[in-house]
């Protein structure tokens, strides 16, 4: 198969196959490097499934593939890529800012979002609920994040006019003296 015929086909079940063909070993750089470059054919094409598209979306490690299933058309494919654990801080960081609140929410969870990425999506009042949840939790566990930049964030949620009354009541009591006087604050409006 070569990849313009792939890039153009309108045969789904043909592009179902190859999007779903075990890639060759790495040890075989040839064959390697050319399944990947079919599938970056197939991910860009509008005729491959879209259970396929989100499927690459979700499990592909390339940044070739990811970056382009990051425009697609379906915001199902986008909120994939938008979780997907192997995007570049830049890939996962465009997406913080896509139309979709799906697709946000899932860049503002994806661990290699950058935290000035996850600063501004705390602070923007379109970010859902669930999601400010989850950035005010940042930083009160075991999850790595450093300490300084996760309160900063968390106070940016506490200032959320959209944070939900659950989440404003944890950062009541959070450890951080600014955080939880940004949240007593939004109390009491």
């Amino acid at each position: 198969m070569d990849y313009e015929r792939l890039r153009h086909s309108s045969d789904s079940a043909e592009l179902s196959a190859e999007a779903r063909r075990p890639l060759p070993d790495r040890s075989d750089q040839a064959a390697f490097s050319r399944a990947t470059a079919l599938l970056e054919a197939v991910a860009g094409n509008p005729s491959t499934p879209v259970e396929d598209r989100v499927l690459l979306a979700t499990t592909m490690p390339f940044p070739n593939i990811l970056v382009k299933l990051s425009t697609d058309p379906d915001p199902r494919v986008r909120a994939a890529v938008a979780g997907n654990p192997n995007d570049k801080n830049w890939l996962a960081g465009r997406l913080t800012k896509d139309p979709d609140l799906d697709v946000r929410g899932a860049a503002l969870r994806n661990p290699s979002t950058s935290w000035r990425m996850r600063l501004e999506g705390a602070q923007d009042p379109r970010t859902d609920s669930d999601t400010l949840g989850f950035l005010g939790g940042l930083g009160l566990g075991d999850d790595g994040s450093p300490r300084v930049l996760a309160a900063m964030v968390r106070r940016a949620v506490a200032g959320n006019p959209s944070a939900a009354s659950g989440t404003l009541d944890l950062l009541v009591g959070d450890p951080d003296p600014d955080v939880s006087r940004a949240a007593r604050s939004r109390r009491r409006l």
